[in-house]
């Protein structure tokens, strides 16, 4: 019997350096970090310019599904005008919502398409070639992607809300049940264990091991719901933001974390609510995101009339969520906001004297401030081009940044939109991206 406890405490001591083996931190001074109020690279500080991409992982499948040369291009467009920072797809799931993608990452009976996740693999070793970082988001509190209302779909919580036919107040009920969804939650997280734990096809790196990825974010806009939410429902979304955060970092001790939050408008307008979600510490930096059209700041048709009132409210909106990110001494990131062109027209050829207008005074203001770390434009559309004569995006289409809930040419900069880019690269310059 004593010699059987020694063995056994010799069987603990083993199986534990093991595990601790297989979850310490990389040493490698490419990962990004956090001091302070500030992301570091091998000590030095980086702040970035940035887009929202999320469409290169599909762009990286082989064979028709994707377009290799094309993402390629893109690539090098994007770093010749010093934005070097992607927020990009990690995860699909398979809907029958009218405006989602196809074909999906995650599969209803459970796989997952390798062919999909080969193309993100495809992806982040072309990045790493152009020193470039990626925000890889996890998940999507819209239909978009399929997201958690599939999620709640597949895993008894009644049929998914399809906000095309459902309208969007009962989308967005149904979409917050998932953090009280355990079911959807088990499967969620073997997502995330088979995602972070990956071995790149064409580096032969593990996902976990590699510096090109920033942040894992949890997903998309999270919500804790909409309209008047109960204490349980909004402490649930706390517990969800703190536990899933957690469990990615006891798989994944070398990449930050992050929620993927719009900031107040995405907390019930609450600012109490924003700063509560961010204040735990496996949320290593806050994000945000503005959207001057979709909030009614301006009318799109009259902006002569209604621009000046864009830059006002944006202003505030910074800085609210610049105190927040100093009272809890992180990083924060705008990393979405976007304007339409001109008129809101969606013709790839029409004018963006607006837009111009507004990225402007969205990077001087991150000139003139310190704590903001970085941006992440929506979107880019680079080469792809709408295909249809309503713009709206059908399977097989070419993508372009916008979404398949949204008209394509929104909200995208294409790869022509040479006063726009001209801009970024000057801000890339004063931040000093490149000289």
């Amino acid at each position: 019997m004593k010699s059987l406890n020694k063995l056994s405490a010799l069987t603990i001591i083993v199986i534990g350096l093991v595990i601790y083996s297989c979850t310490k931190p990389v040493e490698n001074d490419q990962f990004v970090k956090v001091q302070s109020t500030q992301f570091t690279i091998d000590g030095e500080p980086y702040k970035y310019v940035g887009t929202n991409f999320w469409y290169g992982t599909y762009l990286g499948q082989l064979g028709e599904k994707g377009n290799r040369d094309r993402l390629k291009k893109e690539l090098d467009i994007l770093v010749e005008h010093g934005i070097t920072n992607l927020r990009v797809l990690g995860a699909s799931e398979e809907s029958t919502f009218k405006n989602s993608l196809k074909p999906a990452i995650i599969k209803s009976d459970g796989t997952y398409d390798e062919g999909v996740l080969i193309g993100l693999d495809y992806l982040l070793a072309e990045m790493d070639k152009r020193n470039m970082k990626a925000v890889i988001f996890l998940n999507n509190y819209w239909e978009w992607s399929g997201g958690m209302s599939t999620y709640n779909g597949w895993y008894g919580d009644g049929p998914a809300v399809d906000p095309a036919v459902g309208g969007w107040e009962a989308f967005m009920k149904y979409s917050a049940r998932f953090y009280q969804n355990e079911e959807a939650q088990k499967a969620f997280r073997e997502y995330l264990e088979a995602l972070i734990t990956r071995t790149n096809t064409i580096t032969g790196t593990l996902y976990k091991n590699d510096p090109v990825i920033m942040s894992w974010q949890l997903a998309n806009e999270p919500r804790p719901g909409r309209g008047d939410m109960s204490e349980k429902a909004i402490q649930a979304y706390y517990n969800w933001i703190d536990g899933t955060a957690g469990f990615i970092k006891s798989l994944d001790p070398n990449h930050l974390v992050s929620s993927g939050s719009e900031g107040r408008m995405g907390s019930l307008n609450s600012m109490d609510i924003f700063r509560e979600a961010h204040e735990s510490k496996n949320i290593d930096y806050l994000t945000f995101h503005m959207w001057a059209k979709n909030w009614g700041w301006i009318n799109p048709f009259d902006l002569e009339a209604t621009y000046s009132n864009a830059e006002e409210k944006a202003q505030e909106y910074i800085l609210s969520h610049i105190e927040v990110a100093n009272q809890l001494n992180k990083p924060i990131v705008m990393e979405e906001f976007g304007f339409p062109r001109d008129g809101e027209s969606y013709d790839r050829l029409s004018s963006t004297t607006y837009r111009d207008k507004y990225y402007k005074f969205v990077f001087n203001f991150v000139e003139e401030h310190e704590v903001l770390s970085g941006t992440n434009f929506w979107s880019w559309g680079g080469l792809g081009e709408a295909q249809n004569e309503d713009f709206w995006w059908k399977e097989g289409d070419p993508f372009t940044g916008d979404p398949p809930q949204e008209p394509q040419g929104l909200n995208s900069v294409f790869a022509d939109d040479s006063t726009t880019l001209e801009l970024i690269k000057e801000h890339a310059r004063a931040i000093g991206v490149f000289e």
